[in-house]
């Protein structure tokens, strides 16, 4: 899918005792379903425009690669798993696919990147996903619980890539954000910017500082629509991603089946609404905020195994937990909002 083209907008942004900055640029775009929102400080006109274009092409390829349904490298990889055949792929393919693999492994598959036909029952691999229907046939589930798919049955060689398990599906809708956000960082720093920020839909990955401020981020409220629960400030390098059961649902005779689904069960995870992590690397940071909605009390675990050591976490009864680490980075708009502290790796429950 191409991209729309970009505008750049120059924005004049004012400090808090009323003296302007430096002007940052920023550009517009749509992919992923989602509005990508592009934030470079202290560059010219030419190095701006030269990098956005660069950003275009990543985000064009990425996406183009990776769609779980429309015609792509992915759906090519899929249809050759199913029919038992040995697939090449080009070896940048193959190191997604390989990354992807480690943090399945890391997550105990809560994060399960080859559950692609689970995903596909309960209709999330389509355009009108949003749509009221039934919840798939029990059958249906236990027969994809049985076969077990994980990424520990896909095999690479020499960029053949095999799988002796039909059942599985990929599809990397809990990775291809955080991917396209450490591509499109990569692209920034080739043409020498060192204070940015990629917003994908509210998940983002910043490096340098906002003149001498750091950027600073909204945490999207699980129940309040428009509404933000928090902010979060960042510079150096690091990038925020959020994962909720607010994203994507459909609602079928008054009950809410949320998309990010629990491989050990088959059904929408319940536990937790919410998760936001903190970590250098989109891509880790997009994956494990996946696998800790899953993960339900057990997220401190998870967490650890992944190495992420900046947490919030929004349980089902709205109460707040996080990781000691995150704490100062953290603003609630909410000023009664009373967060349970949870050591990373700890199996105690509060």
């Amino acid at each position: 899918m191409k991209l729309i083209p970009l505008l750049l907008i120059l924005t004049t942004l004012l400090t808090a005792c009323g003296e302007p900055e430096e002007a940052a640029r920023q550009a517009k775009f749509y992919a992923f379903g989602t509005e990508i929102d592009v934030s470079l400080y202290g560059v010219d006109a030419e190095t701006a425009e030269k990098t956005v274009s660069d950003l275009e092409d990543s985000f064009d390829t990425i996406n183009e690669t990776w769609h779980a349904w429309k015609p792509s490298t992915l759906t090519r990889i899929n249809k050759a798993i199913a029919n038992g055949e040995p697939v090449e792929i080009k070896p940048q393919v193959a190191a997604v696919i390989e990354e992807a693999a480690t943090y399945a492994k890391e997550s105990h598959n809560l994060f399960n990147p080859a559950a692609g036909k689970l995903f596909e029952l309960w209709g999330y691999h389509r355009d009108d996903w949003f749509e009221s229907r039934p919840p798939p046939a029990q059958d249906k589930i236990d027969a994809w619980l049985k076969a077990d798919p994980t990424m520990e049955d896909i095999h690479i060689k020499d960029n053949i890539l095999t799988s002796d398990n039909p059942m599985v599906k990929l599809g990397f809708g809990g990775f291809a954000k955080g991917t396209a956000v450490d591509a499109a960082i990569d692209a920034l720093k080739k043409q020498g910017v060192n204070n940015a920020i990629i917003n994908i839909g509210g998940d983002l990955r910043a490096i340098g500082k906002h003149g001498n401020r750091p950027w600073v981020i909204g945490i999207r409220h699980p129940r309040k629509e428009g509404a933000m629960i928090a902010s979060v400030a960042v510079s150096g390098d690091e990038s925020v991603f959020t994962s909720g059961d607010y994203e994507r649902y459909f609602t079928y005779e008054g009950k809410r089946y949320p998309h990010i689904l629990d491989p050990r069960t088959g059904y929408p995870a319940r536990e937790n609404i919410s998760a936001t992590v903190i970590n250098q690397q989109a891509a880790r940071a997009d994956a494990a905020a996946t696998a800790l909605i899953v993960a339900g009390k057990d997220w401190p675990e998870i967490a650890a195994s992944m190495g992420i050591k900046e947490v919030m976490i929004i349980r089902a009864d709205g109460q707040v937990e996080m990781s000691p680490s995150i704490t100062k980075k953290i603003h609630f708009t909410d000023k009664s909002i009373k967060p349970i502290l949870r050591e990373i790796g700890s199996t105690t429950t509060p």
